[in-house]
């Protein structure tokens, strides 16, 4: 069971070493982006509560159009800044609008990768903490079962 959880330990600390990696290799990735001016062709905000606390959740859908075309805005922030007919700055990558530069480096591949490992590595915390849990509630069973 030792080895069981160093190894699970072991693949954490990796798991976290291959995120910080791929925080800095996507902060540092070269963005292929045009920056366009789009027009807001509707704004809304829904929103989505949950039943069991009562907790609502807000998603914002913009559509704009741009040389004919329209597309859902990514990576907006707040619906309130955006007027039917107004026109805005976008960010078109990979044939799809973008509300900011960030929405533009986290729709990259290596940002899905460092998510990917960004959630495996809390998982893993999670599985590992657990099996050390797990071992010292054992240990201190096998304790109280000598003492009797």
């Amino acid at each position: 069971m030792k080895k069981k959880i160093l190894a699970l330990w072991g693949v954490f600390a990796l798991c976290v070493a291959i995120t910080v990696g791929l925080w800095f290799a996507m902060n540092n990735a070269a963005l292929d982006y045009k920056m366009v001016d789009a027009k807001v062709v509707s704004s809304e905000t829904k929103r989505l509560k949950n039943k069991k606390n009562g907790n609502s959740y807000d998603f914002y859908e913009v559509k704009v159009e741009f040389e004919g075309k329209e597309y859902e805005l990514g990576n907006v922030h707040s619906a309130a800044s955006y007027y039917k007919g107004q026109k805005v700055k976008a960010y078109l990558s990979n044939d799809k609008l973008y509300a900011n530069v960030e929405g533009v480096k986290t729709a990259t591949p290596i940002a899905t990768i460092y998510f990917i490992f960004l959630f495996g590595s809390f998982g893993m915390l999670f599985v590992a903490a657990m099996y050390t849990g797990k071992l010292s509630q054992k240990k201190l069973e096998d304790k109280k079962e000598k003492e009797e």
